[in-house]
């Protein structure tokens, strides 16, 4: 496998050499770009695939590579070191890289809401939020799921200080399905489509509707000196992607096919259920510079952010 290892150590070489978009590629060549998912390809990068498959990129002259994040892959510094020029970050993160001073800058909205949930299996006595307190809850370990608890049990009338919180990593399917916890902070997306796939009972308590604003849960970055340096790259990916997205509201069976053809590994049936719940909030509108305020107050009130965010140097419509 050592051919493989060199190859791979050549690319990374090279795109950092490259840097954002300026490969001195020969004129009218398409300009190769990187770009790095926040996890691994699921149904809510579909615009993404749908756009590569259907040509969009090309269409703007970029020849996109799409990578998927490794265990030590830390996207925030990728970008900031010019060794990706793109990546798919939870809101959160840019925020937490922003104030660890990385000046990176979100350029598009993959989703309109939050993704993050608290899920209760029915018969736990946990009906809505505020009757968590007194039930055992379990938790990853980010700060994230410690504001969504909170955010939830405080806006529904409940005592945060009275939930019983465990920590059990991102095993919350396997551990409501087997009355380990009362509850579990999860992805409706995600987590809450495989327990109802699998007939577990459950509620489903989304923190947009208990304290959250509706941020954009993903957001596609790239850093400032990509933004000023070669605009033009940026605002043609980002129209793109948009197409992409557009095609899959417009089309999903064919978007979900494109993603499938292009990782074949993913179940199918599983990926048709999470496009399904996700379609309606993959619609590719520009930032709401509003929300996008509400969202810093609520990191920052949470604990999630430690002094509050500069939104219009965080966010850009390219």
């Amino acid at each position: 496998m050592k051919w493989v290892a060199a190859l791979l150590a050549a690319a990374l070489l090279s795109t950092g050499a490259a840097g954002c978009g300026g490969s001195g590629a020969e004129p009218g060549a398409p300009v190769g770009a990187t770009l790095v998912l926040d996890f691994t390809p699921n149904a809510v990068h579909s615009g993404i695939y749908a756009a590569k498959r259907h040509g969009y990129y090309d269409d703007a002259g970029i020849d996109l590579t799409i990578r998927q994040p490794g265990e030590s892959t830390d996207a925030p510094k990728l970008l900031a070191a010019g060794r990706a020029d793109f990546a798919i970050l939870d809101i959160h993160d840019l925020g937490i890289a922003r104030e660890h001073g990385l000046d990176l800058v979100g350029v598009m909205p993959l989703v309109q809401r939050p993704l993050a949930a608290v899920i209760a299996r029915r018969g736990s006595g946990v009906a809505r939020p505020r009757q968590l307190a007194g039930h055992t809850v379990g938790v990853t370990g980010l700060p994230s799921d410690e504001a969504v608890v909170d955010s939830e049990v405080s806006a529904d009338g409940g005592d945060p200080a009275q939930v019983k919180r465990v920590t059990i990593g991102f095993n919350a399917v396997s551990s409501l399905a087997a009355g380990k916890v009362d509850a579990a902070t999860g992805f409706w997306n995600a987590e809450g489509v495989e327990l109802r796939r699998q007939g577990i009972p459950i509620r489903v308590f989304k923190v947009d509707r208990y304290g959250a604003p509706p941020y954009p849960e993903l957001v596609l970055v790239a850093a400032r000196s990509t933004l000023e340096d070669d605009p033009g790259l940026v605002r043609s990916v980002v129209d793109a992607t948009r197409r992409g997205y557009e095609l899959t509201i417009r089309h999903p069976k064919k978007a979900l096919a494109d993603l499938l053809d292009e990782v074949p590994s993913l179940d199918r049936t599983d990926q048709k259920a999470q496009l399904a719940v996700l379609l309606p909030d993959l619609r590719p509108l520009p930032f709401d510079p509003g929300v996008l305020r509400a969202w810093a107050r609520w990191d920052l009130e949470h604990g999630l952010l430690e002094r509050p965010l500069d939104v219009d140097a965080a966010f850009a419509e390219p």
